[in-house]
């Protein structure tokens, strides 16, 4: 009988369900909770879920699907460490987002004729996008949450989807006015919600994305200065954003006011050191919003710097794989979708961590899968389903071409 292939996804699996695994009952074991405990159980069986039943349903990457579930239940740990009834909220969360990856892979191998599809989805957008200005409740400046009742969610982190279909489509078709119109709708809308952090997000998507569809690096460049124009007018128009400007430029002129939370995480950073404080150790708390906008400087202090880089290395290694998947795909919309889709987890990934250790402002963005946020981990893991469907659709082109080959040569 011939041994079972061990791919290293499999192999990665493995080694990130036992550390879960024993990273929850070590916490868990400080106060004998059960909650901890729970998740010492759930939160490998989801990886498992998520990373080796997959496969057996549909072709699919098992490495970016472990890098992936290692991100995510990563988040579960930093936020039951720091506060329990986050990280029940949060593996919760992560179960319907393993879920609902695999619908979207579904969708991307089974819908055929998305132009049917694409006027009810900008209407859905911009629809989605208008509640947070009827309905919304402001934040740090931005009114971008809506509630009901006890759910609370960000809009415009379920637009992102959209967003990515609809440019994929219309840009793999050569049809500009409908996806740009829809692109500028969406930015008015973000930038009325005083939401420019998830405006950058999708004008840099946009940007990515026709340039790789049309190589037209006039046009790309012409983008650019317009973007820059609206981020001036941004920084004239609203004042959070010019207090956001002012704290990056320097945070200790009002350190213990507007410059506080930036300060405490850089100073969380230093104070981990290469190799961090120790799970359960530090003072993660003592930074403002630290479970969403400074997860990662709650990561560096528990586990070092050089942790920190290697979850860096790993989210490099999520866009390589992403990016790999589109250059193979075979039509031009699934190719714009896998890099569509890469480049907006990409790019919100440089925007946090960028402004956590202050090469740009802080935007108040979250950082895929990681940080605390239903709505947030919901999107991010449908956008790895996109990238996923996509690659099962690629291995069964090249599983078709192989047979086709094997019928010429018999």
């Amino acid at each position: 009988m011939s041994k079972k292939k061990r791919t290293p996804g499999r192999r990665l699996s493995a080694v990130v369900m036992l550390f879960y695994f024993l990273a929850f009952l070590l916490l868990s074991l400080r106060e004998m909770d059960r909650l901890g405990m729970l998740l010492a159980v759930a939160v490998p069986v989801i990886i498992y879920l998520g990373t080796s039943l997959l496969p057996h349903l549909f072709p699919a990457d098992r490495l970016l699907l472990s890098l992936t579930n290692f991100l995510c239940a990563l988040g579960v740990l930093l936020l039951y460490d720091t506060k329990p009834a986050y990280a029940l909220q949060q593996v919760i969360a992560y179960g319907v987002g393993v879920f609902c990856m695999i619908v979207c892979i579904y969708l991307v191998r089974g819908i055929q004729a998305w132009g049917k599809w694409m006027i009810p989805l900008v209407l859905g957008g911009l629809g989605l996008l208008c509640l947070p200005l009827l309905l919304g409740r402001e934040i740090n400046g931005a009114r971008n949450w809506v509630s009901f009742g006890k759910l609370s969610f960000q809009p415009s982190e379920v637009v992102k989807l959209v967003l990515v279909l609809v440019l994929a489509f219309f840009m793999s078709r050569r049809r500009p006015l409908p996806w740009l119109l829809f692109l500028l709708s969406c930015l008015g809308l973000l930038m009325l919600q005083k939401d420019l952090g998830t405006a950058l997000l999708y004008f840099s998507t946009g940007i990515i994305l026709f340039w790789v569809s049309s190589g037209n690096m006039l046009l790309t460049l012409l983008g650019l200065a317009g973007g820059a124009g609206a981020a001036v007018f941004g920084y004239n128009r609203f004042s959070h954003v010019r207090r956001r400007v002012s704290i990056w430029l320097n945070p200790w002129a009002d350190y213990e006011n507007a410059g506080y939370q930036l300060v405490q995480g850089l100073m969380a950073i230093a104070s981990g050191g290469l190799f961090g404080t120790g799970l359960g150790l530090g003072s993660p708390t003592s930074i403002p919003v630290y479970e969403s906008d400074f997860i990662f400087a709650v990561l560096c202090e528990q586990f070092g710097l050089i942790f920190g880089v290697c979850v860096l290395l790993m989210y490099a290694a999520l866009i390589l794989r992403g990016a790999f998947i589109a250059m193979q795909a075979r039509r031009g919309f699934h190719a714009l979708l896998a890099i569509g889709s890469t480049a907006l987890l990409g790019m919100q990934t440089f925007v946090i961590i960028g402004g956590v250790l202050k090469l740009i402002p802080l935007t108040g963005v979250t950082l895929p899968f990681i940080s605390y946020g239903g709505t947030s981990l919901i999107s991010a893991m449908c956008l790895v389903g996109f990238i996923q469907g996509v690659e099962s659709l690629n291995e069964d082109d090249l599983q078709e071409e192989a047979r086709l080959a094997r019928l010429e040569r018999s």
